[in-house]
């Protein structure tokens, strides 16, 4: 299933208070690579996860890195940028 998502953008979010959103390169049974990535520590803003991704997906990604490897243990979800809703 992770492997449809490979080459589309992407939401990750983490057990921790950090997100990740950027182009899902690569997938394995550890990792998830990401380019072009935002990756976001929460607690430096006061907004929340939901209020940050809406104003990405508003304003477009906000890239701080150019690639990123991600342990996948730490993920408790991934989905497409694009299926984000704001209601």
């Amino acid at each position: 299933m992770l492997e449809e998502l490979i080459g589309q953008r992407v939401v990750l979010d983490f057990r921790s208070e950090y997100v990740c959103l950027g182009t899902l390169i690569r997938v394995d049974d550890h990792f998830v690579e990401v380019k072009n990535a935002d990756l976001h520590d929460l607690r430096d803003t006061d907004t929340t996860r939901e209020n940050y991704i809406a104003a990405s997906v508003a304003t477009g990604i906000k890239r701080n890195r150019r690639l990123v490897l991600l342990t996948r243990h730490e993920i408790v979800a991934i989905s497409r940028f694009e299926d984000v809703v704001d209601e």
